[in-house]
């Protein structure tokens, strides 16, 4: 999102680009995502759920979003809703297809498979984190685009951008592998409601999850083979969250008394970990890194990484653009 975002408000501003895609589509992880666009009501709130990001970044972003979603309606992109279903959020929810063909209508011509000029001066990194490579190398599930290996960051370095490194990432409990049209639907967003055991029989989490329920993901990463078991009694499998994603389960056991275990898998969507930049998404000398490639916006929490992508994608194109 954040490499489409700079290009279209680059050529808005009359500056030339030339727009580099690694896969063979546009879109990234945003087309593969719920399409909510958010931020924390109150600043003092992302500090509060996202202790350890950089508080300059989190307030460019949250200053800076509100703004930037105008403009994403002004491109065409389709508005699904108009808020969040929380009452300490706010944002707009897009329909991800719709967004990401405004987006490339905007952005321009776009070199499929391409690599970058490594010595380009100015270049704009926004390459999607490194959730394959962490996925791989941790025997995780991978809820990405299959691209984001990391070779962003690696040139980045090359560079003279300076890493900000994190174990930390955004992901969800899994049923398994899944198409990736369906990594939205089938995440299993319930476990606040189960009994969290691991293939020893501990309970791993036996407090309250967040309400993102990233840090019962996380927790689940941590378990053997980077998966876990969700226990639900009777009463727990008639509440809507458990009969809506339920049917996507792939491996079942039943308990006794009429309830249900059911395997969960940890699966990364974007890392936290990346290049540190300043609020206009500067990384070195004639190098900008945006969207999740930069570093330390969500750490020990969980924040919108596509209000992330938009909002330093567009002040990296008018600093690029403004020098």
């Amino acid at each position: 999102m954040a490499g489409l975002v700079a290009a279209a408000r680059l050529r808005e501003l009359g500056a030339p680009v030339r727009l580099l895609e690694k896969g063979d589509r546009p879109g990234g992880s945003m087309r593969l995502s719920s399409g909510v666009v958010w931020r924390y009501l109150e600043l003092d709130e992302f500090r509060r759920q996202c202790p350890g990001g950089d508080p300059v970044l989190q307030q460019r972003i949250w200053e800076g979003l509100d703004d930037a979603l105008d403009w994403l309606e002004r491109l065409g992109s389709p508005v699904v809703a108009r808020d969040t279903e929380r009452d300490f959020t706010t944002g707009r929810r897009f329909d991800p297809r719709g967004l990401t063909d405004a987006l490339v209508r905007a952005a321009g011509e776009i070199a499929y498979g391409a690599a970058p000029d490594r010595e380009a001066a100015p270049l704009l990194l926004a390459t999607g984190g490194y959730p394959v490579r962490l996925a791989r190398e941790r025997g995780l599930l991978v809820r990405s685009n299959p691209w984001s290996e990391g070779d962003g960051l690696e040139l980045a370095l090359e560079r003279g951008a300076r890493a900000v490194p994190s174990d930390e990432f955004y992901g969800r409990a899994m049923p398994g592998p899944v198409a990736e049209e369906r990594f939205v639907a089938a995440a299993q967003l319930y476990g606040r409601h189960a009994r969290r055991v691991n293939d020893l029989g501990e309970e791993f989490f036996p407090g309250e999850p967040s309400w993102s329920e990233n840090d019962l993901a996380q927790a689940i990463a941590r378990q053997p083979g980077g998966r876990a078991w969700y226990e639900l009694d009777p009463a727990a499998l008639e509440l809507p969250e458990v009969v809506q994603r339920l049917p996507f389960a792939q491996e079942t056991e039943p308990l006794p008394g009429g309830g249900l275990r059911v395997r969960v898998h940890a699966a990364v969507t974007h890392t936290y970990g990346g290049v540190a930049v300043d609020e206009r998404g500067r990384a070195a000398d004639g190098l900008w890194v945006v969207g999740v490639d930069a570093g330390a916006v969500s750490n020990g929490g969980y924040a919108s990484g596509l209000a992330q992508a938009l909002v330093l994608g567009l002040a990296a194109a008018e600093d690029v653009a403004g020098g």
